[in-house]
């Protein structure tokens, strides 16, 4: 293991090596891609609709449009280390993602532009970003902080989408209580963002630093449960989440205001709700202990996820939507976070790739919610019966997923293998 350095030594440190600053830098950053870039679609939506700039089906257009841009970056950061493994060592991970959040300032300004044709290739621009900061920025900052002797930090990381989804759902909030359109809360974000990467950029400098020898367990041909079988389960397991939140994710908002009485100001209060539960979610993964299977964690989070979806359907009322509101978002990044840990323990070899892998799976579920609640909305004899619908097959999705985690876990116990170094 690293030497962990000194506080006195950390202090004098360059920020790059700083391994608090190197934490608290890809928190902001993935506040940014995720929290902004993403997901400030979420809450700025009913005010699209308000403002009668869009329909609920072209909302579910540009969201589309983003959940396929954020799959072909996915696509294109898993390609790249094979493709072109000379150009991936000058477009390292901090320059990437650099590129990623610039794009991403300028993309959430330009939804403030009264040009709606122009917004479907905003939105999946703006999802091309997103998946180039995550994926570049987790891999930039896990490499340092185990260089630096500080891995158990990297659980911040995961904390930014949660935190910028507060910030930018309680700042929607105030701007419905103000009167703000659209426009200005697309605004309002942008210029967010670039006070942000202000404070990222000296931080975000040079290659990431190797990890020690030992650090990853190099697995043999002959441990079970790291063939092609166990990966493919893992990137089926792992897809079927993106289908199985996004509808709650995308149409929160939109389904509490259509069932609770009009002017109820507990719509503009869920979409924080589920922010706050994925910074928490985030930070209590980083507890859990390294010998437990991930496995059977991610069965756990699942039904956590698919019991917030039913808990909604079953108690359309401030109560039900607001407990349903956090339990969804606990496991958010808690999700991405143990299943990129078992991604690493079943195929070391595979790098960067087999995360990219992953992400575009998790895309490709993402993509498929949309539209599909968008065909049973048009389907439907009313909008309520077309979302209580989309809202069943996402809880099957996630069912489904926890069903194939703990298929693997009972076919390949984890006691039969060496233990994996996570």
């Amino acid at each position: 293991m690293p030497e962990t350095p000194t506080p006195e030594a950390q202090a004098l440190a360059p920020l790059p090596e700083r391994p608090l600053a190197v934490a608290l830098a890809g928190m902001a950053a993935l506040a940014v891609a995720m929290g902004i870039g993403r997901f400030a679609f979420t809450p700025l939506l009913p005010m699209m609709l308000h403002d009668g700039v869009v329909t609920l089906a072209g909302g579910s257009w540009l969201a589309t449009a983003n959940y396929l841009g954020y799959l072909i970056g996915a696509l294109a950061c898993m390609a790249l280390p094979w493709v072109a493994p000379r150009a991936r060592q000058r477009w390292h991970a901090a320059r990437l993602a650099r590129w990623g959040l610039g794009a991403t300032v300028l993309l959430t300004l330009g939804m403030a532009l009264p040009l709606p044709g122009a917004w479907p290739t905003l939105r999946f621009a703006a999802g091309v970003a997103s998946a180039l900061v995550f994926l570049n920025i987790s891999v930039w900052c896990m490499l340092r902080l185990v260089a630096l002797g500080q891995a158990a930090l990297g659980g911040l990381i995961f904390c930014g989408p949660g935190l910028g989804i507060v910030l930018t759902g309680l700042s929607a909030s105030a701007m419905v209580a103000l009167g703000w359109p659209a426009a200005a809360g697309w605004a309002v974000f942008g210029l967010l963002s670039v006070g942000l990467c202000a404070g990222i950029w000296p931080v975000l400098q040079g290659l990431a630093l190797p990890a020690p020898p030992g650090a990853v367990h190099a697995a043999g041909p002959a441990d079970a449960g790291h063939g092609p079988l166990a990966r493919t389960g893992l990137t089926l397991a792992y897809g079927l989440a993106g289908l199985g939140y996004i509808v709650t994710a995308t149409f929160l908002p939109v389904i509490a205001r259509a069932a609770l009485p009009a002017g109820s100001p507990w719509p503009d209060l869920f979409w924080p709700l589920f922010g706050a539960g994925v910074a928490l979610g985030a930070l209590l993964s980083t507890r859990t202990p390294a010998a437990w299977d991930r496995r059977w964690l991610l069965v756990g989070a699942y039904a956590a996820q698919a019991g917030a979806i039913v808990l909604s359907l079953v108690w359309p009322g401030p109560l039900g939507f607001a407990l349903g509101s956090l339990l969804l978002g606990l496991p958010f990044t808690a999700i991405t976070f143990y299943a990129l840990q078992e991604a690493r323990r079943v195929w070391p070899a595979a790098g960067d790739s087999f995360p990219g892998l992953l992400t575009a799976a998790y895309g490709i579920g993402q993509i498929a919610g949309p539209p599909m609640v968008a065909w049973m909305l048009h389907r439907a004899a009313t909008q309520g019966q077309g979302f209580v619908h989309g809202l069943a097959v996402a809880a099957g999705a996630l069912v489904l997923g926890a069903g194939l985690y703990a298929a693997m876990a009972w076919r390949w116990p984890l006691a039969q293998r060496p233990s994996a170094g996570r």
